[in-house]
């Protein structure tokens, strides 16, 4: 990971994204600790899809869960088509 100051950010977009898109991470250090980070819109789609499978197979362990603990509701395929109407 590389570390810049806001004004190296300003003076050297260019390279600075060429290093981005090369993969590199960039921590722009900025006053009162309030830094971000800076990733390619690659890395961040990974990063996003990533969360998102941890919460999708969190709440299949959560429904896991709730199978064997017998929290369930049974209901034959005439009662839901009923529901349905």
């Amino acid at each position: 990971m590389i570390v810049l100051r806001t004004i190296d950010i300003r003076n050297e977009f260019k390279r600075v994204s060429d290093l981005i898109n090369s993969g590199e991470k960039v921590l722009i250090a900025r006053p009162r600790n309030e830094n971000l980070v800076v990733l390619s819109e690659k890395e961040y789609n990974e990063l996003e899809k990533a969360r998102q499978n941890a919460e999708y197979l969190m709440k299949i362990d959560e429904a896991i869960q709730q199978v064997s603990e017998g929290r369930v509701v049974v209901k034959t395929m005439e009662e839901l088509e009923e529901m349905a109407e």
